[in-house]
């Protein structure tokens, strides 16, 4: 017999001697001979003698999918693993063929047989809100071994003998999400239905299912959605999530304000964003932002959308928006003409602007502070030299790749080394060839070897561990600085980031020297 170590690293071999019935005859005999005393019982059996031999192997201990390898499915019929698990994909269908288990090797693959699948099924649940409901069969024991709450529904000391149990706070699809994680391990996850399935997670302790869906949320985590995710993250107690929306929303926050989700925050989430120290925003945005959402408020509430109806949703919270830190131009030709300020209060806010003596008034009167931009600058030194660096319309770029998401805001760029000169610069950012954010501006530069800062629109989110590439076209009658002893990787901050040449770099930049010295980015 031979018997294998849990590491499967020896193996013991145990060879049994069993004696003929002649032998044991012979045996009795000489006994009884010699007078011993020996129970009758021990006797009549015949002694059995063994060795034990240890033997090494260097062999692995095998699983059953080792041991039983999968057969590869026809090619021009359908197996019949491929039709149940169709079958399995599909409610309610139980399997009619006999030995079924004899087509799945493993244990997981046998009991992913098992979801949403009838056979055996021992409750069953009616999942969804009333008018949208969906009956999903269960079975007890897969459950309560996946789910501490399941666990305690069927199996604790106040366990419930029902045979359906209506669970009207939950989507249906979200509820298969979560059952095809307990019966067959795997995750799977959809843009549309990742929140409802993060709240079944949490509502039925399925903490690895829970965490796989908060890590969907970031890695899809935007300006568009981060308003929204914000609101929820807070419900769903997940501090990092929360603190992923905010890092989004402060540097993105004209992007996030306008946005459609912004509409469908509630009232907490509106105070928590007009309170925000670090928007980096105009607020003339804000207060747009803010009307925006109290239409919608009124829709909600099943109210007419007047100017009174809006101040009324909106309530102290209007008092959050820093009117008197606008522009005075975006106050009088906005705020101001919105009507939805009092006639007192316009009046106090244009003597702020305009008087010595201010008054009091409600709003906050103190700017936000905003996001402090980073630089990262790739060269050791700058140079200049009479036939360089010039520019008739070539592209000069670079690419990087950042360890820390970013938000790109724009490009540090030299100027002139022959005094005062303005040049037209249009920026770009791509990534694997798809532009990611452009703009045209102009700049001055002093005929000093400064960098000057050209902006973006709005702040590119930049993902960690892939390439973008970063490309300026500049128009300037002047010869520029340029950059040399350049640096394949810069440690800014706590943002690691590396360089290489972009073969769309027609006017001899690369990493060694040339332009775009530094990048300009919040973190």
């Amino acid at each position: 017999i031979l018997m294998v170590d849990e590491k499967g690293k020896n193996m013991k071999c145990l060879t049994f001697f069993l004696m003929l019935p002649e032998t044991v005859k012979n045996r009795s005999k000489k006994s009884s001979k010699k007078g011993n005393s020996s129970s009758s019982s021990n006797s009549k059996l015949p002694p059995v003698c063994y060795e034990i031999i240890t033997l090494k192997t260097k062999k692995k201990k095998k699983m059953a999918a080792d041991i039983f390898p999968r057969k590869k499915p026809a090619n021009t019929n359908t197996t019949a693993v491929q039709q149940y698990h169709q079958q399995n994909l599909n409610n309610n269908n139980t399997i009619p063929a006999p030995n079924w288990q004899g087509l799945y090797p493993t244990i997981r693959e046998r009991n992913a047989v098992m979801f949403n699948n009838d056979l055996m099924a021992d409750v069953h649940f009616v999942v969804g809100p009333p008018g949208g409901t969906q009956r999903l069969p269960g079975h007890k024991y897969v459950l309560a071994v996946g789910s501490s709450v399941f666990h305690a529904m069927f199996y604790g000391e106040l366990a419930e003998d029902k045979d359906e149990i209506r669970i009207p706070d939950v989507e249906p699809a979200a509820f298969l999400a979560m059952l095809k994680y307990i019966y067959c391990d795997e995750i799977d996850l959809a843009a549309d239905t990742v929140l409802a399935t993060l709240y079944a997670a949490k509502k039925y302790i399925v903490p690895h299912l829970a965490r796989a869906c908060v890590n969907f949320l970031e890695t899809s985590l935007s300006a568009k959605n981060a308003c929204v995710l914000l609101s929820q993250s807070c419900l769903f107690e997940e501090p990092d999530l929360t603190q992923r929306c905010w890092e989004v929303i402060d540097a993105q926050a004209e992007l996030a304000l306008k946005s459609e989700g912004f509409c469908d925050i509630d009232f907490q989430t509106l105070e928590s964003i007009l309170r925000r120290e670090t928007l980096n925003a105009k607020e003339i945005v804000v207060f747009e932002a803010a009307l925006s959402w109290a239409e919608v408020e009124c829709q909600r509430q099943e109210l007419t959308a007047t100017i009174e109806n809006k101040r009324k949703v909106l309530g102290k919270a209007l008092y959050l928006i820093r009117i008197p830190t606008m522009a005075l131009d975006d106050f009088a030709n906005g705020a101001a003409q919105s009507g939805i300020l009092t006639l007192n209060e316009t009046n106090d806010i244009f003597l702020w602007y305009t008087a010595a003596k201010k008054p009091e008034l409600q709003f906050v009167s103190k700017p936000r502070k905003g996001l402090v931009p980073q630089r990262c600058h790739r060269f050791q030194s700058c140079a200049y030299r009479s036939n360089q660096w010039r520019y008739r319309g070539r592209c000069d770029s670079i690419q990087f790749a950042v360890d820390k998401r970013v938000f790109i805001a724009g490009f540090g760029l030299y100027g002139s080394s022959c005094g005062s000169a303005e040049y037209s610069a249009k920026i770009e950012l791509k990534r694997q060839g798809v532009i990611l954010g452009q703009n045209l501006s102009k700049y001055f530069s002093d005929g000093s070897s400064n960098t000057f800062p050209v902006w973006f629109e709005y702040p590119v989110q930049i993902e960690p561990d892939t390439f973008y590439t970063a490309s300026v076209i500049l128009d300037g009658n002047e010869l520029s600085y340029f950059g040399q002893e350049g640096m394949t990787e810069v440690q800014c901050g706590k943002v690691t980031v590396q360089f290489q040449c972009s073969s769309d770099s027609t006017n001899g930049t690369g990493v060694q020297g040339g332009q775009i010295p530094e990048l300009i980015f919040y973190a």
